[in-house]
């Protein structure tokens, strides 16, 4: 049985946990990788895998139309997204790790999930309600992704700047 990874945040992972793509490669015969989650290109992904999967792979692409002309100026944007975001996805873990941080002073805050990468699921108290809480934050353009049964999420990446990420800390504080 061969082994594919969904690796849209690869990226993240290996930056998170210090680890090298060689040792993703030899668990898995196939790794698909996200090149605009995290890493700053418009769009576009990377299938990796043996000269044959991946002849399989664009037959199969083909026969269902899939495909896009003149994308050499999107190759190039992948190309530098890997080049130069990479290592930059450390700033976005440490960034989440400080937003738990002060989750964890706030006593509205009801639960934290583990901060590993730059995605943080926290839980409001029922007092306040998550829909409400995303709604007042709304009102400070701070956009706030709600995920069912009172959890809230927030994922730094590369278009979330040091004033933002100060202007958020302090809104916390002083929900």
């Amino acid at each position: 049985m061969a082994y594919h990874l969904d690796g849209a945040r690869l990226f993240n992972a290996m930056v998170a946990k210090n680890e090298t793509p060689k040792q993703y490669g030899e668990l898995f015969d196939t790794i698909s990788i996200c090149l605009s989650k995290g890493l700053g290109a418009p769009i576009g992904s990377l299938l990796l895998g043996s000269k044959k999967d991946i002849a399989y792979a664009l037959r199969l692409r083909k026969m269902l139309g899939g495909g896009m002309r003149q994308v050499g100026f999107l190759a190039a944007a992948g190309i530098y997204a890997i080049d130069n975001n990479v290592e930059r996805l450390a700033e976005d873990h440490k960034k989440a790790k400080e937003i738990a941080a002060v989750l964890e002073t706030c006593n509205y805050i009801t639960k934290i999930e583990p901060v590993e990468t730059n995605i943080l699921i926290f839980y409001v108290d029922d007092k306040i309600g998550a829909d409400n809480f995303i709604e007042k934050m709304a009102t400070k353009n701070i956009l706030l992704t709600p995920m069912g049964e009172g959890k809230i999420r927030i994922v730094t990446h590369l278009d979330y700047t040091d004033e933002m990420h100060e202007i958020l800390l302090n809104e916390l504080k002083n929900f």
